[in-house]
């Protein structure tokens, strides 16, 4: 007897064998809201085994706490910002936490903050999100939703400072159609810690520019996902990082192309300076057997300007179909470039000045691409003074 599928019922089978089949990322456990899913590390995880656990003061404990963040926000017309329960918040579609820190964040922050742009909305000024520590000792737990509906246009900026030991969850959710600019400046107290994911979900045919931006704290580990709901979506990951003597920047990178016809393009750079600082950067790249069509590169550069300093760049590509248009990626770290520094030397450029404009170029291209220029002269004022707490501080 032979058996005719349904074209319906094809579907189904199609889908379930799917399902099935996908592969889940060695770098990125499976997402969950429940945190037995997401066990205490002990740091020989590989996705622990670059973070100093023992610095992390408790955070990953699961410790209750009512302490805040302090709230200061510029809200254009049209832009509301609320408080939602985290039922309401998984309600909406946001990313499930694929780690520790994410999971106890929405488990621990009673409730979510969500800042909502209509859908059709373009924005003429950036909507920015102060959000300041008030003491090294408080533990706080931070869920933020940011919804930009179809077709709108914005920019947001999360600016944090201040001290605490702070972890956190922000969800972004992109309507269809929609163009979405988010920046995340990490401009802490020298004792703060900050852990952090920001899960980034693309909807049709939308454009999105993630930047998140490292200077201060002790340490702070910032991880961002990015998913898409359809075909056509596009991201891309921004970062820069600036890491003293002691302190530990991480940033980990997970682009999903669980869709066809997709884009993601990352770029991250860094400077290191002083005795123990480091740096720490993994990007991850899954193309699933669905992703038909993608296109995606990763690059991550670091320059290291004194003795005593470490950068760790682990680029990652997991392929699971060759019916791509292109996925590539780049890694490098070095020291000042002699031939750069000689040639403007050659032309009465001092020592000092070259080294300064050497590094300015190096960062330039990244910090003009915030696209919000109060961010950018803050950024490019902070390039010069991390410069000059060392590598500029006994030249002339």
């Amino acid at each position: 007897m032979t058996t005719t599928l349904t074209d319906a019922a094809r579907e189904n089978l199609e889908a379930g064998l799917e399902v099935k089949h996908q592969i889940t990322s060695h770098l990125n456990p499976p997402p969950s809201y429940d945190v037995a899913d997401h066990p205490l590390p002990v740091g020989r995880e590989e996705i622990w085994r670059f973070t100093p656990i023992k610095r992390l003061r408790g955070l990953l404990d699961g410790e209750a706490s009512d302490a805040e963040l302090t709230w200061d926000t510029t809200l254009p017309d049209g832009v509301s910002l609320t408080r939602i329960s985290t039922d309401e918040a998984r309600e909406l579609g946001e990313l499930a936490p694929n780690d520790r820190p994410s999971a106890l964040a929405v488990a621990l922050a009673g409730g979510a903050r969500l800042l909502d742009v209509p859908a059709e909305t373009e924005l003429d000024e950036p909507v920015v999100l102060r959000l300041t520590g008030q003491g090294a000792d408080d533990l706080v737990w931070g869920h933020v939703v940011l919804r930009v509906g179809a077709f709108s246009k914005a920019t947001i900026v999360l600016v944090h400072t201040g001290s605490a030991r702070y972890a956190a969850t922000t969800s972004v959710l992109v309507g269809d159609g929609a163009q979405v600019n988010v920046v995340s400046l990490q401009d802490w107290d020298d004792d703060a810690v900050h852990l952090g994911r920001d899960a980034i979900l693309v909807g049709r045919d939308a454009t999105v520019r993630h930047t998140s931006v490292s200077f201060g704290g002790d340490v702070v580990r910032m991880h961002a996902n990015v998913e898409y709901a359809a075909p056509g979506g596009e991201a891309e990951l921004l970062g820069l990082y600036f890491a003293d003597a002691g302190q530990h920047l991480e940033h980990r990178l997970f682009a999903d192309h669980n869709q066809p016809r997709t884009k993601s393009n990352v770029v991250y750079k860094g400077a290191l300076q002083g005795q123990g600082a480091h740096t720490v950067w993994i990007g991850n790249v899954l193309i699933r057997k669905v992703a038909e069509g993608i296109e995606t590169y990763e690059e991550n550069r670091n320059l290291v300007l004194t003795d005593g300093c470490q950068a760790d760049s682990v680029p990652n590509l997991e392929i699971e179909t060759g019916e791509i248009e292109g996925a590539g990626h780049a890694s490098a770290t070095a020291r000042f470039d002699d031939e750069q520094l000689f040639y403007l030397r050659s032309r009465g450029v001092s020592e000092k000045e070259a080294r300064r404009l050497v590094l300015h170029g190096f960062f330039q291209d990244l910090i003009r691409k915030v696209g919000v220029p109060e961010i950018e002269e803050r950024l490019t004022t902070t390039v010069e003074a991390e410069l000059a707490k060392n590598v500029l501080k006994d030249l002339v």
